[in-house]
């Protein structure tokens, strides 16, 4: 399965880079995909965030992230930044608690294979889950 193009290319690299770090089992959007590289490691120094963070180069699809991270010396493999609008939270084992509000998180790609929330999505975890 192919994964979504950015909701907005033209915002691509406007986002905060430092954001939650997975979780959630539900997305919304996905804003833009990431590719970390460490300075400590020499990387490439290319600028794609116009000065936000040398470390991070955003992209609007997973192709172009990947093709980056392929060709550029000590990158990560690309990460989604999705924004979610209702997501469970799960403080401890069997425990999950319906949040709403507006978050940001990277996900792992494969995670998108899932699909974007649908309106009865997490009524219908919790049923399972409880």
């Amino acid at each position: 399965m192919p994964y979504p193009i950015a909701i907005d290319p033209d915002k691509v690299g406007e986002y905060p880079a430092m954001v939650y770090a997975g979780g959630g089992y539900f997305f919304d959007e996905v804003l833009e995909y990431r590719v970390w590289c460490y300075p400590e490691h020499k990387a490439k120094n290319i600028d794609h965030n116009d000065g936000e963070s040398d470390n991070c180069h955003c992209f609007a699809t997973y192709q172009e992230a990947l093709e980056f991270a392929d060709n550029t010396q000590n990158a990560e493999r690309p990460i989604a930044l999705v924004r979610q609008l209702e997501w469970i939270d799960q403080p401890s084992r069997g425990i999950y608690i319906h949040n709403k509000g507006e978050r940001l998180t990277e996900w792992r790609p494969e995670w998108l294979e899932r699909g974007a929330r649908t309106m009865n999505d997490i009524s219908q975890f919790l049923q399972k889950n409880s």
